[in-house]
């Protein structure tokens, strides 16, 4: 048996071998249920932002494995927490993290928290130092639920998912930007980019001008592709992108040429409302093609209805293996 998980923050602190091994816990899990594994165990989870699919498997996820687990929101019931160091709290929060994180951590076994990015300052959400001030106020096992640029529970559910429809690891794998009515973070791209470089793909990132991904996101991916054998590439060419995909990963970012300007970004976006995937992209060029999507997922803005509801899309799948392998990142953290 591996050694216990300390954290689960990153994919790249677990390391290839450790992804892989996860994945293998989880199939055995699914196989074979430990309902007591978790017994008497506490998981709190602390959503500074809104959530379906993280908050329910990962109570689910604790509560199939017999343990607990108690959610909070800050603001809604409880009270607004202050995540700024060095300010005076004469606005809204009651309470600071500096206080309010450790008190729940000291209720529980371990701890999960998302705090998305502040969409603002590019370099400041590039450095995660928000979330990274409240991890360090932590003792206990911590997950990250999705940080300002990091989603490493998303990204190792799209891994076995990969692993689920048969795709090789020397398959063509493209990110590509899709259509949204404003800017979203980074997280989920720059979290789907490193893991399918870390599984060896041919990576392409597929984006229009203005919408490239930060430099330092991209170099992570060519490093981790030039350890697993893939490689990593960017262009605003659709045909070249295609031509011969294995997967299409559907997704939405702001725009990075202006990062925090949310009136430049939605005008550079009105000419873009033929980045929604559509079933026409797909073609003689990759007619095998499957889609993934993190979901939420506009219909009809990011991708049309006849590609979520056709035989390519394994969207839902997708969803399910949150469960899944989160329930092997705490049997791994907590058992």
């Amino acid at each position: 048996m591996s050694a216990r998980l300390a954290r689960f923050l990153d994919l790249a602190d677990v390391g290839r071998d450790g992804v892989l091994e996860l994945l293998a816990l989880a199939r055995r899990l699914e196989k074979s249920p430990e309902p007591r594994a978790l017994a008497g165990r506490i998981l709190g989870l602390v959503f500074l932002n809104p959530s379906l699919r993280t908050l329910a498997s990962f109570q689910a996820g604790m509560a199939r494995l017999g343990g607990t687990s108690f959610v909070i929101t800050p603001g809604q019931g409880t009270w607004a927490l202050e995540t700024r160091m060095g300010v005076a709290m004469d606005g809204v929060a009651a309470e600071h993290i500096r206080e309010g994180l450790p008190v729940l951590a000291s209720y529980c076994d371990a701890l999960g928290i998302r705090a998305f990015a502040d969409g603002k300052d590019l370099a400041a959400d590039l450095a995660d130092g928000n979330f990274k001030a409240m991890a360090a106020l932590i003792d206990k096992p911590l997950i990250n639920l999705e940080s300002a640029i990091n989603h490493p529970c998303q990204a190792l559910a799209d891994w076995k998912t990969l692993e689920d429809i048969g795709v090789p690891e020397r398959a063509k794998f493209v990110l590509s930007w899709v259509n949204h009515p404003r800017a979203l973070p980074l997280a989920v791209p720059a979290a789907a980019v490193h893991m399918a470089a870390l599984r060896g793909h041919e990576v392409v990132v597929l984006r229009p001008e203005g919408y490239a991904l930060p430099p330092v996101v991209m170099e992570r991916a060519r490093q981790a592709a030039a350890a697993s054998g893939g490689s990593v590439t960017e262009t605003a060419d659709r045909a070249e992108a295609l031509a011969g995909a294995h997967v299409v990963y559907a997704k939405e970012w702001g725009s990075t040429s202006h990062y925090g300007d949310a009136s430049s970004d939605a005008e550079q976006r009105v000419a873009l409302a033929d980045w929604q995937v559509r079933e026409s992209w797909f073609g003689r060029a990759a007619p095998g093609c499957r889609l993934m999507h993190c979901l939420p997922v506009r219909r009809n803005v990011a991708v049309a209805d006849e590609v979520l509801d056709g035989a390519r899309s394994v969207v839902l799948r997708e969803a399910h293996n949150r469960l899944l392998v989160q329930i092997a990142v705490l049997h791994r953290l907590l058992a």
